[in-house]
């Protein structure tokens, strides 16, 4: 699953504590050398979770690209493409950060509902190997400026198969209420309408059901919808050349709780291999699934506290650190760094049975009642100074952190064996200001 493991440390002749590592670091020297709060990444569950993938679907010599949303720091990124990866961005921003990592635009998608002009033209003098396009005023935006540009680009359209992935509302993108793609009825008409542009070339399919998906089974029924789709296209003369299946693969924030990416596979592959062998190209856009369990998020209790019937442990990191619990209402197990033996955790779960455990409010310093990391967790003792790790906090954690309440942005670690790299370094008061420092007079038409 990952590279953060306890590790059996003796405390006393007659004692033994265990101590979380991330690799061969602990993570209390971590803490202790950049602060926390502080998100803290293993270069060796990227790589391993990345190679599972490609292995798994190896028989689809698919792109892989890396869905940069879900953590953009630059080093994550560098890994990945350093690995092969490609990168799926829906902003120029993101699209800036993979340049920056060393991945060429034209291993880059590009998806997104409200891609601006200016963002359109970015990609393409940059190259980008190819737009998925999102809406019929959209092709025809990306048409006219490519056209004015004198590029050709590539499209795929994003089709909605009205498949339900079984997930968080906020995270379903594949059915047809979302703002997400076109109804796949809609999707012959959108061919015929715009399948032959001389600069904008239509040539792909594009599926995202949503995230995360824990099953095979709406992989399945969409990529079933998709193929037909592609049939019916092919018998108007239109070829699809490109089918990207997007990504929604789960993470464990429960041990076991996801497939294996070989069992994805298994579903997925025995659908399409006939079709790869025939000359259809397949893109992938993971990221939960590689990143998630490869970030911990480590926060210091400031305080303990009682009231009423609630014990309630005081973090120095909160909601604008990790929005996933109060937004999504999401689980990520937590657990203290340094524990006796007798609290050392063989899984992770939301139900531990273990004896002498808890029930705490895990919260933050946010001045709103919504800012915690978890309600009525059974933990073990804690107190003051106490250090604790959120696991699989490498997705949509960091990506997602705020400055509000003016805390500054927390550091980023990558560890790499035995050594540490920072990677992103914490924010200065400073640096919360520093572009409110000199305003600037505009002049109005």
């Amino acid at each position: 699953m990952d590279h953060f493991d306890y590790h059996a440390v003796r405390a006393t002749p007659v004692s033994t504590d265990a101590i979380l590592h991330c690799e061969r670091v602990p993570a209390e020297a971590i803490a202790r050398a950049v602060g926390t709060p502080c998100y803290v990444y293993s270069k060796a569950t990227l790589v391993d979770h990345f190679v599972k993938l490609k292995t798994a679907f190896a028989a689809l010599n698919p792109l892989i690209c890396y869905s940069v949303k879900s953590n953009g720091n630059l080093s994550v990124c560098r890994v990945l493409g350093e690995l092969g990866a490609g990168m799926d961005v829906v902003s120029g921003g993101e699209l800036y950060r993979a340049i920056a990592a060393g991945v060429p635009a034209n291993r880059c998608v590009y998806a997104g509902v409200g891609k601006t002009d200016e963002e359109i033209a970015q990609a393409l003098d940059a190259g980008l190997g190819l737009f998925n396009v999102e809406s019929e005023e959209e092709f025809e935006n990306i048409a006219k400026i490519a056209a004015a540009k004198r590029v050709v680009c590539e499209t795929a359209l994003r089709v909605n198969p009205d498949v339900d992935p079984r997930t968080h509302r906020y995270t379903t993108t594949g059915k047809k209420e979302t703002k997400f793609g076109v109804d796949i009825e809609r999707a012959k008409a959108f061919f015929r309408r715009y399948g032959r542009d001389s600069f904008c070339r239509l040539n792909g399919i594009h599926l995202h059901i949503g995230s995360p998906i824990y099953t095979t089974e709406p992989y399945v029924e969409s990529v079933r919808k998709a193929t037909a789709l592609i049939d019916e296209l092919a018998s108007e003369g239109f070829s699809v050349t490109t089918l990207d299946l997007g990504g929604g693969f789960g993470a464990d924030y429960e041990t076991d709780q996801t497939p294996t990416l070989a069992t994805y596979a298994e579903a997925i592959v025995p659908l399409l291999a006939d079709r790869v062998r025939a000359g259809l190209r397949i893109i992938l856009e993971p990221g939960r699934t590689l990143v998630a369990n490869a970030g911990v998020l480590l926060t210091r209790v400031l305080y303990m506290k009682s009231s009423g019937e609630k014990t309630f442990a005081i973090c120095d990191a909160g909601m604008n650190d990790l929005l996933r619990p109060s937004h999504y209402l999401a689980f990520h197990f937590m657990w203290p760094c340094q524990t006796t033996a007798a609290f050392r955790p063989s899984r992770r779960a939301k139900e531990m049975g273990m004896d002498g455990l808890r029930s705490i409010d895990v919260v933050g310093p946010i001045c709103e009642s919504g800012d915690f990391l978890a309600i009525d967790r059974p933990l073990p003792p804690l107190r003051r100074g106490d250090l604790l790790a959120v696991f699989t906090a490498g997705a949509y954690g960091m990506a997602m952190a705020s400055r509000y309440n003016s805390h500054p942005l927390p550091a980023e670690v990558l560890v790499d064996g035995a050594s540490l790299s920072v990677i992103r370094h914490r924010e200065r008061y400073e640096d919360l200001v520093a572009h409110e420092r000199h305003p600037a007079n505009v002049a109005m038409l």
